[in-house]
């Protein structure tokens, strides 16, 4: 491999957080980097500096907003493929996160309210004790004075005096927190400074800590306490609050293995925890039964902690997509999707009509035809005026392309999440609706690769292996020494994605073939005969290669379509491309993106299918 032209370690192609655009947009300067100790006093010329005062929140719990791309919770099946989705076979599916998803009934665990009722009970009368016992008055004015003595030690040398001091007697005196912080990590460690200005920051945190307890608790008591035995009582308060909320969990929810059986063991008795431990194994047990319901299987690598997905789990998650993409069609629509009707169609349906003279016997129906001439003659005879055949569909075979971007920039947002289940509902909704069509996955990065259906729960995005803002890579790959593990993957190769589904939609005997191309930008990489090119910014070379595999996909009578993701470096580049692709093969280009690119590709395919000529 040949790197043409120098670059620097600021940048990323393909949608890297270290590339130039997206340090230009944001408030942070890139890891590693080092601002002047004068920038965080004085602003740059020009420059607006909203607020100035930064707030610590003392009830903020981070856990209690959940991320959005948690799995959702209910069937097994569809918690495990969603956990595929999102991690691909990097991360085992655990008998943990299926307790998580699954909602069990506590009613079907024998002695699981009694037992964990004792527990809570006892639990709140340890935290009653402790709140009638101490006051917070005396050790909330301990703490806010040994920040102020610690900081009153502090001492400034006189050649950091003039950019410095001002600053720090500013954050001192509001007690900014994360102003400090700051300022300790620009001054040389081993210096006296540097210790006054940590001890001052630790008295600070143990102030918002004393602090942070008096919000939370109410406490009534009359001891007075120092810092340390505050520190103490408020990780103990925190400690039963957890061990509460999840026995008000497992109360709900018929999950004790959620209980920190570590945590409640210094409180609750030997015999006590015996008893939780019989109620987890029926826990465990029932789950394992409902995983065999849904079509779970253990990882055959012996793993006894991971499952895998079996057919019949992926076909019950397939069904369950669709179900959600088409319960949005209106009410008024009968039937599944009509076709073109035809004399000599593959179809039967049960409406009739006369016969006519061409008419194939095999669609004759043979009971009308009899009653016919029972009716006109008295006897079973049939002539050819007492024949009727049944009225047939025409049901075209449509041969599908479908390539997945998998290039580095697909892991932001998620995309990729979307795009495979969309790929699992249009196999789905192919294998339910239309057995006689073809559909073949394609996953796309620096290379291209052909997926089957069971392999596309698997695929992951690229990670970013180059970060520099300018990429110029050649590669020989008719070197039998250069490999798919010596290539930095995250790039996207349109060209070579197009390429091989040509290849595989010519040997379908079909003219109605389709390729649906989803990506979220312009190429940054093609082949020139043997040659690998990956560059970065994308380039005309780049767009001019992946142009002419277009031109030939049309002259074989494939179109493209394209589904055009959002991204946060998109531009018009990237938009007058895509439509520029599109129409050079007689395709469209589709603006859709997160939850709803399902219900776009899925709707789009069954309303093209609808419309094809046989």
């Amino acid at each position: 491999m040949s790197d043409d032209t120098a670059s620097s370690p600021s940048g990323d192609p393909d949608g890297s957080p270290g590339s130039r655009e997206s340090f230009a947009g944001s408030e942070k300067p890139p890891s590693g980097s080092r601002e002047s100790f004068a920038g965080s006093v004085k602003p740059p010329p020009g420059s607006v500096k909203y607020g100035g005062i930064t707030h610590t929140y003392l009830g903020y719990d981070p856990l209690e907003f959940p991320p959005p791309t948690k799995p959702r919770s209910g069937d097994a099946a569809d918690a495990m493929l969603d956990h595929m989705l999102m991690y691909g076979s990097r991360r085992k599916f655990t008998d943990r996160e299926l307790a998580e998803a699954i909602h069990l009934d506590p009613s079907q665990i024998k002695g699981l309210g009694p037992s964990l009722d004792v527990l809570k009970a006892m639990l709140e009368e340890r935290k009653r004790k402790l709140l009638e016992r101490y006051e917070t008055s005396h050790v909330r004015d301990l703490a806010s004075d040994a920040f102020d003595a610690a900081a009153a030690k502090i001492e400034v040398p006189d050649a950091l005096a003039p950019k410095l001091k001002p600053a720090l007697d500013a954050a001192l005196d509001r007690r900014q927190l994360a102003d400090l912080e700051r300022m300790h990590r620009r001054v040389p460690d081993a210096t006296p400074l540097a210790h006054t200005l940590m001890r001052a920051i630790a008295r600070l945190r143990d102030q918002f800590a004393v602090e942070q307890l008096h919000a939370r608790h109410p406490f009534t008591g009359r001891e007075k306490m120092d810092v340390p035995t505050a520190l103490a009582v408020k990780e103990e308060l925190e400690k039963i609050d957890k061990l509460l909320k999840q026995i008000e969990e497992a109360l709900k929810n018929a999950k004790p293995a959620i209980i920190d059986m570590d945590a409640l063991r210094e409180y609750a008795s030997e015999e006590q925890m015996a008893d939780l431990d019989r109620l987890q194994r029926q826990v465990n047990e029932l789950l394992r039964k409902m995983a065999e319901e849904a079509g779970l299987e253990r990882s055959p690598d012996g793993n006894r902690e991971g499952y895998k997905v079996s057919p019949r789990a992926m076909r019950t998650y397939q069904k369950h997509l669709l179900a959600t993409i088409f319960s949005d069609l209106a009410d008024a629509r009968r039937g599944r999707h009509d076709g073109v009707d035809s004399r000599d169609g593959a179809v039967e349906l049960p409406s009739t009509r006369a016969y006519e003279f061409g008419d194939s016997p095999a669609n004759l129906d043979v009971p009308q035809s009899i009653l016919n001439a029972v009716a006109r003659t008295g006897r079973g005879r049939p002539a050819a005026e007492d024949l009727e055949v049944h009225r047939t569909r025409r049901a075209p075979k449509c041969a599908t392309a479908l390539i997945l971007d998998m290039s580095g920039s697909m892991r932001y947002g998620g995309q990729y999440i979307a795009c495979k289940k969309m790929a699992l509902a249009l196999d789905g909704l192919i294998r339910s609706e239309y057995p006689g069509d073809f559909l073949q996955a394609i996953e796309m990065y620096t290379l291209a690769k052909l997926r089957p259906a069971g392999e596309i729960v698997e695929m992951l995005p690229k990670m970013v292996s180059i970060n520099d803002p300018v990429v110029r890579l050649r590669a020989d790959m008719s070197d039998p020494e250069i490999g798919e593990r010596d290539l930095p993957l995250h790039f996207t190769n349109i060209q070579r994605s197009l390429a091989l589904a040509r290849q595989v939609l010519a040997a379908q005997d079909t003219p109605n073939r389709q390729i649906f191309l989803l990506t979220d930008g312009l190429p940054t990489a093609h082949f020139e005969g043997s040659d690998l090119y990956m560059l970065y910014p994308p380039d005309p070379r780049t767009e001019r290669e992946t142009m002419r595999e277009a031109m030939r996909c049309k002259q074989e009578g494939i179109v493209v379509n394209i589904f055009l993701l959002p991204s946060w470096s998109q531009s018009e580049d990237d938009v007058q491309f895509a439509h520029r692709l599109a129409e050079s093969t007689g395709g469209r280009v589709l603006f859709a993106g997160g939850e709803d690119l399902d219900r776009f590709v899925v709707w789009d395919y069954v309303k093209m299918r609808r419309t094809i000529i046989g």
